[in-house]
Formats: C-alpha cells, sequence, structure tokens
C-alpha cells in the first residue's frame, strides 16, 4: 500500500514539472532557439495524445475481457498514417493555406465559411468529448484509489471522495491548459509549451507501460510462450475467428476515424503541424510508438486474469499486477504513466474545444452585439478572444466532470471511450466530402451531420447513462412510450445486434445518406463553390494564387481597426509594416489590394476562424466592392467566351487538320490515277505484242497456197506459244489484282524451307541445265522450319532462280543461294554473277511490269509481274522480299520469312 497523500503529492510534483518544462519551450521558442520544439520527433510524440488512460488501462481491460478486440484500437490509426499520408498531407496543406484552426473551422470553411455548420460541429464536438474527459477523470480516480487502497478488489463505489478527487484533478488541468493553452490570441500559432509537455508525457507513459510489461512477462510470466500457453485457461480466446466479427470492424473504423475527427488529434496533426513533411516521419514513427504500447496489453491481461483474485478490476491490471507482487515504486511509475495519458488528453482537448467555442459560438455573439468587445485600449476583442476560451476550458471541463458524476461507477474504460469515437466519426463524411467531393453542398453536410449526431446521442449516449437512471434504464428497455420500434439499442426493429455496431451502422448510414442525397438535390452558393475548388485542389495551387473576390478595398484605417481589435496594436502594425516594405509608401498614402484583404482575412481567421473572420471583414469593406453572385456571374461569362474561344480553336484545328487529309488524299488519288493510266497502258503494250504476232501469221494462213507446210507448222507453233504467253500475262494480272485486294488467301503453316528449295530448284534445273548455269546451295545444317505456305513459297523460289538463269550473261554463269537466322527470323539470299540490276532500277524493279535489262539484249524475257507478285506473296506470309548489295557482282535477292513456333533450329 502506497499512502493517498504521497502519491497525490508525487502527482503534483509532476504537474509542476510539466508547468516548468511548458514555461521554458514557450521561453525557448520566444527565443528562436525552438527548433528542436518544431522537429519531427517532437510532432511525432505529441501526436501520441491518442493513447490517453483508455489505452494505458482499459485496452488491458479490453483484451481481459474480450481478447483480440483491444487491437482494433491500434490498427485503426496506423492505417491511416500508413497507407492514407497523402490525405492527411492534404489535410495539413489546407490547413496552413486556409489558416484552419479546428476541426469545426475546416468544415465550415469549406462549405461556404457557414457559421450556423461551425455552431454544429462545435456543439457535435463539445457533447461527444464530453464522455472521454470524464473517462479521463474515472480512470485518475480509480488507479489513485487502486494502487493506495490495502485491497485490489474494492469497487468503485467504495471510494466516497471519488467526486472531490475528480473535482480536483479537472480544476488543476484547468489551471494549467490556461495558462499555457491561451496565452496567444493566433488558435493557429502552435503553443510549443504545451506540445513539449505531451511530447514528454509520451515517453513517460510509453517507459512506464513497457517497464510493467517487461516485469509482467519476463518477471512473473515465464516468457510471452508460456504466458500465451495459459490465455486459453484464462478464458482469452486467441485464435477465435469470432473475435473478428462486425464489432471488430466497427472499432476498426471508429479508430481510424478518431486520428482525423477527434479535437485534439486534429489540433495536433494538423494545427499544430510545423512542417507537411514531419508527417513522413510520423507515418512510420507513430506506428512504431503504438506497437510499443501494445504488445505488452494481452500479456498483462492473460497474467492478470490468471494470477488475481476474482473481481479484480481489468482495468486496473496494470497497476495491480505490481502491486500483487511487492513492486510498489514501479506500481507508482506506473500510476504516473497512466497520469500522463489522462492528462495530456484533457489538456489538448480543452485546448482545441475552447478555440471552437470561442471561434464560432461567443466571438459571432459578440460580433452581433458589439458593446461586448468594446474597450477604451482597442483590446476589446482580443480580450473577449482569451478570456471566452478561458471561459470554454472551464466550461469543457465542468461538462465531462458532470458526466463524471451522473455516470460513475458505471461501465468500463473502453466503453466509454468508444462513446465518444462514435461521437466524434459522425464528422467523417463531411470531412471526405470536403477533401474530395466538389459538388457537396453545405444543407447537405448540416442535415447529414445534424441527423448523425441524433441518432448517435439517441443510440448509444443516452443509454450510457441508464445503469444510474432509471427512467433512462426503462426508455432503453421499452422504447419511449413504451414503443418497442424506437427502443434505442434497437432502433426500428434492427435487434440482437451489439449496441456499438447498432449506433454506428443507424448513425453513419443516416449521416452519409442524407449529406448525399440533399448535396444532390440542393445547389452551392457562390462562396461554396470557390472554396470547393481550394480544398479539393489544393495540391494543384500554390500558396497565395488563391482568387481574389473583391474588386475594390476597405479603407486602410478601417482594416487597422478591425486588425487591432482582434490581433492586438503590436501584431496589426507588423502586418501592416510587413506588406509597406513590399509596395513603396507611407501608411497614410496606402491603399488596399485585394491581396492585402484576402491575407488580413486569412490572419484573423487564424484567431476567430474562417467563418467570423469573412463576417467581421464584410462589415469594413465598403466602396467599389463586388458581390461572390456577381463575380461568379462574371466568372461563368469569361468561362462561356473562354470556352467558345476554345472550341473555335478546336474547329479550326480540326479543319485543318482536315484540309491536309483532303490534300493528302487528292496527292494519292492523283497517284493511283497515274498509276492506273501506266498500268493500263503497259497491259496495253504487254497484250498487243502477242496479239499482233497472232494477228500476222493467221492472216499469212488464210492463203495457204502461198505457204509451205513447214512454213504452215512454224507459223501455228508461233500462234501457240504467244497465245501461252498471253494466257500466262493474264493469269499473272489476275493473280496479282488478287492477291493485293485479299482475296487470295491460305493457311500458313510450319514448312520446311529445304524441301521447299529442293522442289524449287529441281523445276528450275533443266532452264539452268540448257543456259549452263549451275545452282549452288550452301551446306545446311538442321531443318529449318517456317511459317508460310509451301507452294506459294516455292513460287517465290521459282520466279527469283529463274530471273537469275533467264538475265544471267557471264561465261561462267553460277546461282549461289544462302540462309542464315536473324533472331526469329530466317532470310534466304539468292546471288547471282550476272550483269545485275543498275541503281536506277532498283527502286522501280518491284512495280508491275518492270524489268531489269542491264547488259541483256536477246533474251526473251518476261511479263514484268514475277517480283511484283513475290512481294505480294511474302507479305502475307508476314514476310518481305528485299534486294541487297550481295558479295558477288550480279544482283542477290533475299527472302526473309518469320520462323515457326519454338522448334527453331540453328541454320549455319
Amino acid at each position: 500500500m502506497i499512502s493517498a497523500n504521497l502519491v497525490i503529492l508525487i502527482s503534483v510534483c509532476y504537474v509542476v514539472l510539466l508547468f516548468a518544462l511548458a514555461y521554458f519551450s514557450e521561453r525557448w521558442a520566444k527565443g528562436n532557439r525552438a527548433h528542436f520544439l518544431r522537429s519531427p520527433l517532437v510532432y511525432t510524440l505529441a501526436i501520441s495524445v491518442y493513447c490517453t488512460s483508455w489505452t494505458f488501462y482499459g485496452a488491458v481491460g479490453s483484451a481481459a475481457r474480450s481478447g483480440l478486440e483491444f487491437f482494433a484500437i491500434y490498427l485503426g490509426p496506423t492505417l491511416v498514417f500508413v497507407g492514407w499520408w497523402f490525405g492527411l498531407r492534404k489535410l495539413v496543406r489546407i490547413g496552413r493555406n486556409q489558416r484552419i484552426t479546428s476541426v469545426a473551422d475546416l468544415i465550415s470553411s469549406r462549405f461556404g465559411k457557414s457559421n450556423r455548420l461551425a455552431i454544429l460541429v462545435t456543439l457535435i464536438a463539445v457533447i461527444g468529448t464530453t464522455p472521454y474527459i470524464a473517462l479521463q477523470l474515472k480512470a485518475i480516480t480509480t488507479s489513485l484509489f487502486v494502487i493506495s487502497s490495502d485491497s485490489l478488489v474494492a469497487s468503485v463505489g467504495d471510494r466516497a471522495d471519488d467526486n472531490r478527487l475528480a473535482l480536483g484533478v479537472a480544476a488543476g488541468m484547468a489551471l494549467f491548459t490556461i495558462l499555457f493553452g491561451t496565452r496567444n490570441v493566433d488558435a493557429k500559432e502552435q503553443h510549443h509549451g504545451v506540445v513539449a509537455a505531451i511530447a514528454f508525457e509520451a515517453i513517460v507513459k510509453l517507459v512506464a507501460l513497457m517497464s510493467v510489461g517487461i516485469f509482467v512477462v519476463f518477471g512473473i510470466g515465464g516468457g510471452f510462450g508460456e504466458i500465451f500457453a495459459k490465455a486459453e485457461s484464462a478464458g482469452i480466446q486467441l485464435y477465435d475467428n469470432g473475435s473478428f466479427g462486425t464489432r471488430w470492424v466497427t472499432i476498426l473504423v471508429l479508430s481510424a476515424s478518431a486520428i482525423i475527427c477527434l479535437p485534439r488529434q486534429f489540433q495536433i496533426t494538423v494545427v499544430e503541424n510545423s512542417d507537411e513533411n514531419h508527417l513522413r516521419t510520423a507515418s512510420w514513427a507513430f506506428p512504431l510508438y503504438l506497437l510499443g504500447m501494445s504488445v505488452f496489453t494481452l500479456p498483462i491481461a492473460i497474467v492478470g486474469v490468471n494470477l488475481l483474485p476474482a473481481g479484480t478490476d481489468p482495468d486496473m491490471f496494470v497497476l495491480t499486477l505490481p502491486l500483487a507482487h511487492d513492486q510498489e515504486l514501479l506500481a507508482l511509475f506506473a500510476f504516473i504513466g497512466g497520469f500522463s495519458s489522462a492528462t495530456s488528453m484533457i489538456i489538448i482537448a480543452s485546448i482545441a474545444l475552447s478555440i471552437m467555442v470561442s471561434n464560432h459560438i461567443i466571438v459571432p455573439i459578440a460580433l452581433r452585439t458589439p458593446w461586448l468587445a468594446d474597450s477604451d485600449d482597442g483590446q476589446g476583442v482580443t480580450n473577449l478572444l482569451l478570456n471566452s476560451r478561458r471561459f470554454s476550458i472551464c466550461a469543457v471541463l465542468a461538462l465531462g466532470f458532470l458526466y463524471f458524476w451522473l455516470t460513475n461507477g458505471s461501465g468500463a474504460l473502453a466503453r466509454i471511450g468508444l462513446i465518444s469515437f462514435a461521437g466524434v466519426a459522425q464528422f467523417l463524411p463531411a470531412i471526405i466530402a470536403a477533401l474530395y467531393w466538389r459538388d457537396a453542398t453545405a444543407k447537405g453536410a448540416g442535415v447529414g451531420l445534424a441527423i448523425g449526431f441524433a441518432i448517435w446521442a439517441y443510440t448509444l449516449f443516452l443509454p450510457s447513462f441508464g445503469e444510474t437512471d432509471s427512467w433512462v434504464a426503462a426508455w432503453v428497455a421499452h422504447g419511449p412510450f413504451g414503443i418497442h420500434f424506437l427502443r434505442p439499442e434497437a432502433l426500428f426493429g434492427l435487434e440482437n445486434i451489439d449496441p456499438l455496431v447498432h449506433s454506428v451502422f443507424w448513425s453513419l448510414l443516416a449521416n452519409a445518406g442524407l449529406m448525399i442525397f440533399v448535396s444532390l438535390a440542393t445547389n452551392q452558393s457562390a462562396l461554396e463553390r470557390i472554396q470547393s475548388t481550394l480544398f479539393v485542389d489544393a495540391f494543384r495551387r500554390l500558396p497565395g494564387t488563391e482568387t481574389q473576390f473583391m474588386r475594390s478595398s476597405a479603407a486602410a484605417n478601417d482594416l487597422f481597426f478591425v486588425a487591432q481589435r482582434v490581433l492586438g496594436a503590436e501584431r496589426a502594425t507588423a502586418i501592416f509594416d510587413g506588406y509597406l516594405k513590399r509596395e513603396p509608401g507611407s501608411r497614410a498614402q496606402f491603399e488596399p489590394t485585394p491581396e492585402f484583404i484576402a491575407h488580413l482575412e486569412k490572419e484573423l481567421a487564424g484567431s476567430i476562424g474562417a467563418a467570423s473572420a469573412h463576417v467581421m471583414l464584410s462589415q469594413v469593406v465598403s466602396g467599389d466592392n463586388i458581390s461572390l453572385q456577381e463575380v461568379m456571374q462574371i466568372a461563368d461569362e469569361t468561362q462561356q467566351v473562354i470556352e467558345y474561344s476554345q472550341q473555335l480553336e478546336q474547329k479550326s484545328e480540326e479543319l485543318r487538320l482536315t484540309a491536309e487529309k483532303l490534300q493528302y488524299a487528292n496527292e494519292k488519288l492523283r497517284e493511283l490515277d497515274q498509276e492506273k493510266d501506266e498500268f493500263l497502258s503497259q497491259v496495253s503494250h504487254e497484250v498487243r505484242t502477242p496479239m499482233t504476232s497472232i494477228r500476222s501469221f493467221s492472216e499469212i494462213l488464210l492463203n495457204p497456197e502461198d505457204v509451205t507446210d513447214e512454213e504452215r507448222q512454224r507459223f501455228l507453233s508461233t500462234i501457240h506459244t504467244e497465245s501461252l504467253r498471253l494466257t500466262l500475262l493474264l493469269d499473272e494480272i489476275l493473280d496479282l489484282s488478287a492477291l493485293e485486294r485479299g482475296e487470295k488467301s491460305w493457311e500458313n503453316e510450319p514448312v520446311d524451307v529445304l524441301k521447299v528449295l529442293n522442289k524449287a530448284a529441281m523445276v528450275c534445273e533443266p532452264l539452268a541445265k540448257s543456259s549452263g548455269i549451275d545452282i549452288r546451295k550452301g551446306d545446311f545444317t538442321g531443318s529449318p522450319m517456317v511459317h508460310a505456305n509451301g507452294d506459294r513459297l516455292c513460287q517465290v523460289f521459282i520466279n527469283l532462280m529463274s530471273n537469275a538463269v533467264k538475265y544471267n550473261d557471264n561465261e561462267d554463269p553460277f546461282i549461289d543461294v544462302s540462309m542464315k537466322r536473324v533472331g526469329r527470323r530466317l532470310m534466304i539470299e539468292f546471288q547471282d554473277n550476272g550483269p545485275g540490276i543498275a541503281p536506277k532500277d532498283k527502286k522501280r524493279i518491284f512495280n508491275k511490269f518492270s524489268r531489269g535489262y542491264r547488259g541483256v539484249s536477246n533474251v526473251q524475257t518476261g511479263s514484268g509481274l514475277g517480283l511484283a507478285i513475290s512481294s505480294q506473296i511474302l507479305s502475307h506470309m508476314d514476310g518481305k522480299l528485299d534486294l541487297v548489295k550481295g558479295n558477288g557482282e550480279g544482283a542477290c535477292f533475299r527472302v526473309t520469312v518469320p520462323l515457326s513456333g519454338t522448334a527453331i533450329n540453328t541454320v549455319d
């Protein structure tokens, strides 16, 4: 047993230490020695304000009662920081550009700087956070009783001084928060002292919890293996898939949303961020911190259930296990760790909520009743802001104490924490819409938030009073006026479902559904459209490039008066003097520009929120000003002109492209027409030659008496030869035409190219022998298979070899046939030692009716269609025919065809 007075004294000393740390940190920050305070390490440790007494004490209790359910509390934030850090970065960017001071300011600013929406979000945040503050007070009072009591199983009801102790803690936290959380009127300015204290507390609670964990696991538990082997005997199911049901998924979603939506988390993650690159460090360092906080949770729960007497509060195993083994110093250290967890949450939550209440409730009221903010020294608004925040801190903590008093002794820590998580989760649909949905409207967000919050309050917040209020218990059991259909925990007849899952399902479904439906059914205001663009396109716009909406300005004295009332004379003077350095001239000659007014509005927004700053400046901006509706009308007309101009430009470009295509098509038609004329001329010439011979000899044979038998036989033979030539010519013309039009098709298949080559050589051998030409084929290894048609490929080979025979006038003529493989293709080359082809004829040699006559005068030439037909045939085989530079003096034609499949043999 440790004396309660000693524990309280140590707690007070610890708070004094926090005071000192916060005080000196503030002094270092003012002396420009706050580099470490702005480091990513301190920022990450401050984010750990997420780990409250719930995670320090309640996670162990949750593990003892529900197994692995506690793990979802840590996994949700981890998924957000690891998998959605770009979304957090967008939040931070918007917070800096728009001078956002709170989650209420974020939602309000996005939806047209609506103060009504800001008030609604503020009320939800205050009511939703109230159970969480009560949870911290409950944890502190319970842990103080446990550490100072002789009994490990005494109940909460045994403590008559709980309320007084909780009231004292709340008062102490209020004093600390007022001293170090309301020193500056600028809510956007970082609270370096508070952040330093929170970072220090993060280290304390981590080291304390890990110290208890190491003692439990290795001091009394016998190691992880032995502890987990006893899990089943403790009633904790480690391998039960039922642990990951709808409740587990619900808690996962709530914890992920809480890291964004909780006012204290938004305050640290967004408002207190000094460099968005710190999120890169936090994206891995914060999950590691959560791992350290959770690694010993389950072992402590298992050992506590197995070793401690029945009736011991599982939420307090972190304290009772060391106490049961006479480790009073370790228990005291654990108490300080839990105390740190609770106080850090209370401090940051109070600051965040006080800013929201001050900016969105008190200041708007003051703007409508000017006498509230008037003072002789011109500091009326400044004093009002500071005093309203101090009052708000006290009011928030008073509400937390009231909830603690009304529900004292009812429920575990985890249950209370989840009530708050579900409450602030109502912000999630509006925040997601603010960041990514350009068409979401203020009416949609407002209706969704209001209905979602009402359902949460009815189905989850109200039943939390059921254990201490018989009227509430009856309402929960039987519904209002006995209407079972409206029972808070079985709304609309949805029964036999976990109350948390039930509430989250109905509230978020109604919230998101109504926001979408109402947004689609309503229109945005002019300012909403402007703000939606700034939010959704936050990364596309550079800071300082936001659109200005005032054509003229206000008098400089009026603006200075407003700035002085809100920010104070010193800071207002600094803002004006800083702008005058860029704009030459005196203050008397200074004419505020739209850019300066926008800058001043952001500065005011950092103190009183975007909505109030917009309202306050609108009261003094006069003269040649223009309404937002007029701006949007001008913008719409300008956009229409731009779109019309772009359409004309696009049409002009389309016309230019069409003209070029027509010109190209016309040139092609001329070429085709010329080719047609040439083709008809060539066909006429080719047909006329044999027809002339046939006609001449036929006329001679009509007079048989003038012709001898020998001459008659010779004339008939000539007529027959010319008829065959004419038939062959017509067949080739028809064949080429069919190939060009794609009318002749065949199936390509694996073909043995050596067999095809040998067949073609055998056909050409009689002609070659009659001309004394030697056809020489190389030594081929393997049997190369190509993807082709055998008959058509043979036709190509015959054409090439017959041309080489006909046109070769060398004294020692020959034809060399060689093959080589290049990649997945086979090249067959036909090299002769004839006269070759003149350079001027190389391009036209593949045209129809083209022949090469170089060095040849008395040979019987062909139709001039052979190479054209061969080229078309090979193109249908995915091959080609080329005239290449060979090794000899004559012509060298290369046939390239694809090798077949994977059975490709090496060809030398």
